[in-house]
């Protein structure tokens, strides 16, 4: 019996437990499934503006419409960034448009060294703030009047981000701020929901209460116990995440807080140790989770989530209307 033979004969168990499957030459091997979405890039630009934003959507492909989550990024960052969420999302049928911040985007670590610190101080001002949250409206504008827009369920848009991007969602999902005694705000009627990732303390600002008293969509906010942002000129300690939560006046809203982790381990980077796979994981799930619950309807995963991911977790709160 010669070698080939052998070796198809002792694979016929296997075989026959896994069904009929397409034989192989031996040494072939096999290629991965494509993902079930299509990943494509924009270069918008708003010309009332004059500021371009350049955005990436993660598409599922499905045939009826689905729920699309706009991605906002931390300081620093790029449309490119984040690219686990963004697929997992996509993965699960939801679609993820993640936006570029042209004047706080990756763009801040370039030029002279010596002047990084006055780029990122400017990139935290309030006017780059308020220019993000334009940019989510006409992110949306644009992509709900373009030729993908019967491919979304207008009705099931969720606004999300990390850091300097949790503030731009809590923006444009009710946040507001008092100048010259006159409330300012930038909501989006079109956000039905909030993911804020790591949410820093809105700069300059003292009393986060009334600022995020009306946030009144329902809201995630997820943080780990190491969270503190160190950047030249600013310190954030991890206990300002929670803060932001406790502020935050919707009667629908739940907090994770992972053992351990940094700031930065909700990017791509694999910061956080050990502990960073396992939060994407346990991240990805939860904000799926989250979506079900205020979208459809259906809270069975996300009250089953705490238990499934109890190892990794410092503190999980969930707070309805009573």
């Amino acid at each position: 019996m010669n070698r080939q033979r052998r070796q198809w004969l002792q694979l016929g168990a296997a075989f026959a437990l896994a069904g009929a499957l397409p034989l192989r030459a031996i040494g072939e091997t096999r290629a991965e499934a494509p993902p079930p979405f299509t990943t494509l890039d924009f270069n918008w630009g708003d010309a009332r503006r004059q500021r371009p934003v350049p955005v990436r959507l993660y598409m599922p492909h499905a045939t009826q419409p689905v729920p699309l989550i706009v991605f906002s990024h931390g300081i620093g960052g790029s449309r490119q960034g984040y690219t686990w969420l963004g697929r997992h999302f996509a993965g699960e049928g939801i679609a993820c448009l993640h936006l570029q911040h042209v004047g706080s985007d990756r763009q801040l670590w370039s030029g002279n060294v010596f002047n990084l610190v006055g780029r990122l101080q400017a990139a935290a001002q309030e006017a780059e703030a308020i220019a993000r949250a334009h940019d989510v409206r006409f992110a949306l504008d644009t992509l709900l009047t373009g030729e993908l827009a019967a491919a979304i369920d207008t009705e099931r848009i969720v606004a999300a981000g990390h850091s300097y991007g949790a503030n731009t969602t809590l923006l444009v999902s009710g946040a507001s701020i008092v100048r010259d005694g006159r409330a300012l705000e930038w909501r989006d009627d079109r956000v039905r929901a909030a993911i804020a990732i790591s949410a820093p303390p809105f700069y300059g600002e003292a009393e986060p209460r009334k600022i995020l008293q009306n946030v009144r969509v329902p809201s995630l906010h997820v943080t780990c116990t190491e969270d503190v942002i160190r950047i030249p000129g600013y310190y954030s300690g991890s206990e300002d995440r929670v803060q932001v939560f406790d502020a935050i006046g919707s009667p629908l809203k739940w907090l994770a807080v992972y053992e351990g982790g940094s700031h930065s381990m909700f990017t791509d980077r694999s910061s956080g140790g050990a502990l960073n796979p396992k939060a994407k994981r346990a991240t990805g799930a939860l904000a799926v989770a989250f979506v079900s619950a205020v979208l459809d309807g259906d809270p069975r995963a996300i009250a089953s989530w705490p238990e499934q991911h109890a190892d990794i977790l410092a503190r999980f709160s969930a707070q309805s209307p009573s």
